[in-house]
């Protein structure tokens, strides 16, 4: 069964950090974009940030400068640093993975997704 497992969530006061891991399990995803989204309640699910297979990366204009996505040696597991956190980063983090070359900001367009992973940041 394919799946993609993230980790590194949790509680942290505003102007810290986390690093959010996603190990695929089942398939190899050395070749496939991976990124990261992120949904609050009520809202709809969004881009954060996109990572390709040749290392290219896109972000969300909120968090340009503050993240940084990128593949491990093996290219399987894929981080997002996440430093100088604020209370709206609040949410829950989906790790994705689309077949296609282009990290796309529509959810449409990745097929495969984590259980996702909360992270709460703190006034």
């Amino acid at each position: 069964q394919v799946q993609l497992v993230e980790s590194g969530g949790g509680l942290v006061q505003a102007g810290g950090s986390l690093r959010l891991s996603c190990a695929p399990s089942g398939h190899t995803f050395g070749t496939y974009t991976m990124g990261w989204f992120r949904q609050t309640p009520g809202k709809e699910r969004e881009f954060v940030a996109g990572i390709t297979s040749s290392g290219s990366t896109n972000y969300a204009d909120s968090v340009t400068g503050r993240f940084t996505i990128s593949r491990g040696n093996a290219k399987n597991t894929v981080y997002l640093q996440m430093n100088s956190l604020k209370p709206e980063d609040t949410a829950v983090y989906y790790c994705a993975a689309a077949a296609g070359r282009l990290a796309s900001r529509s959810v449409d367009s990745w097929g495969l997704w984590g259980q996702g992973t909360q992270v709460n940041v703190s006034s």
